[in-house]
């Protein structure tokens, strides 16, 4: 199956300070977390408040769900919980 991104929720983790949304492959909901170094990466602007992070976020969609696909993509072993980080993009 392939990995689609039919729901545009996220959220933000202030404790660890990530942005977190889900995939699903079929019914098989897949969650992943896209870390701030990441985000600026992306986003260089982005300020760190919450709005700040999903803001960064909705600007790079396209970029971070091609890259959540190309993660799980290569490491489908059984998990379902996934990190973009900065080395990603």
């Amino acid at each position: 199956m392939t990995l689609n991104f039919p729901n545009p929720s996220r959220s933000f983790d202030e404790e660890r300070k990530r942005v977190l949304f889900w995939g699903y492959d079929s019914v098989i909901e897949v969650s992943f977390s896209v870390e701030a170094a990441a985000l600026r990466k992306l986003y260089p602007e982005m300020d760190s408040t919450e709005a700040g992070f999903l803001k960064a976020f909705d600007a790079a969609r396209k970029q971070i769900y091609l890259m959540a696909g190309r993660a799980y993509g290569r490491d489908r072993k059984g998990t379902f919980a996934y990190t973009l980080t900065a080395e990603d993009f």
